[in-house]
């Protein structure tokens, strides 16, 4: 077991890298009501491993849905009613078990009841461990914008439990590899070469590649937490990708690591036509996302998006009305500044630079990029 810390405004956060579920109930807070929030699915496969409290103060559990469209304020008015129902109250401590959708709402729902109580994750996906579990940042999205709505609050820890990834889908699992390439894009050139190398046995979850990985990714994430919590300057580096993804997003919930992949592409498309990259490493990065099962443009998605692209009789003017959607969904970023807004740019692998754009150059150059991505 690896332990990472993040030392955030409000105390400090920590990660075990490797410690199992079964364990958890060492953390909690001795003496104070405990609450677990769940999804039906975790539930279903390790509820038998959660802990249960004692006589005198046994441990409730809120189980909700899953999926994208259950990220809302709708479910957290839900959680509220429950945890009113039991009796919860300011000294509470609520665990989320679960993969990201959970922790986020988890930690937003906590942020924010009786102005705040502690919380904690068990992260049981691959994506949530290097991402979502990892850095403080809790959210809902709001009219199918992605996390319009949340709050900076550090859980007091995090589980990451590997041995937990063996019941995900492999979609599930490529979503994860995604976050992992973007840290190794931005930060760390030798975490790329060591996934080019070991691509098989990661997607085997082979257990010491995976620990290994996983443990990279935090610890790249919480030195850029440590440095940056509330994301106003060196932070903003963590989202490599993230503008178109979060775009294709609100049009369909295809999955985060999807998205991700296929915004890494254009991404490195626009710091290739910038000259801060060569066109040689875009390859590269394209057969990295490739061989991890990841989409790498939007003809990998087609299917997902036929509704948009049949709006017209016309292939091309359903083609025209298909980015027209795209980029109105990139003009309400969260992340924008009046006309402009903060894109992450690779400065060869393993770096990056975050520029200030006008809405009018961003897509001056997502047209311009087309052929790259072949769409």
């Amino acid at each position: 077991m690896k332990t990472i810390q993040v030392q955030g405004s409000q105390g400090v956060s920590t990660i075990y890298v490797g410690e199992s579920l079964r364990n958890v109930g060492k953390y909690l807070p001795e003496g104070r009501k405990c609450v677990i929030i769940t999804d039906i699915n975790v539930k279903k496969y390790y509820e038998q491993d959660f802990p249960t409290g004692s006589s005198m103060l046994p441990i409730d559990v809120i189980t909700i849905s899953t999926g994208e469209e259950i990220k809302t304020l709708a479910t957290v008015e839900i959680i509220f009613r429950e945890l009113i129902v039991i009796g919860a109250d300011r000294s509470t401590f609520i665990l989320g078990i679960g993969g990201g959708i959970v922790c986020d709402i988890t930690g937003f729902a906590a942020s924010i009841y009786m102005r705040g109580v502690e919380f904690g994750f068990v992260s049981t996906t691959l994506l949530s461990q290097v991402d979502a579990s990892v850095g403080g940042k809790n959210g809902v999205n709001f009219d199918s914008y992605k996390n319009m709505v949340g709050v900076f609050c550090q859980p007091k820890f995090v589980i990451c439990d590997t041995a937990l990834l063996k019941t995900l889908p492999s979609d599930e699992i490529s979503n994860g590899f995604a976050e992992i390439v973007k840290h190794a894009l931005i930060a760390d050139a030798p975490m790329l070469d060591y996934i080019e190398v070991n691509t098989e046995k990661a997607l085997a979850l082979d257990s010491q590649v995976i620990a290994r990985l996983v443990e990279d990714s935090v610890k790249l994430k919480a030195s850029v937490v440590q440095k940056d919590e509330k994301e106003s300057g060196e932070r903003k580096k963590l989202n490599f990708g993230h503008t178109l993804a979060h775009a294709l997003e609100k049009l369909k919930p295809i999955g985060h690591g999807r998205a991700v992949s296929i915004g890494m592409v254009a991404a490195s498309s626009f710091s290739a036509k910038k000259g801060l990259i060569t066109d040689s490493e875009c390859k590269r990065i394209r057969k990295v996302l490739k061989s991890l099962n990841l989409p790498i443009d939007l003809n990998d998605l087609v299917n997902p998006f036929n509704e948009l692209l049949n709006k017209s009789d016309s292939s091309m003017n359903g083609l025209s009305c298909f980015m027209d959607e795209i980029f109105s969904a990139m003009t309400k970023d969260k992340k924008k500044d009046k006309d402009k807004i903060s894109f992450v740019f690779l400065n060869g692998i393993g770096n990056c630079i975050v520029e200030k754009i006008t809405f009018k150059d961003l897509q001056q150059l997502f047209m311009k990029s087309n052929k790259r991505m072949r769409i």
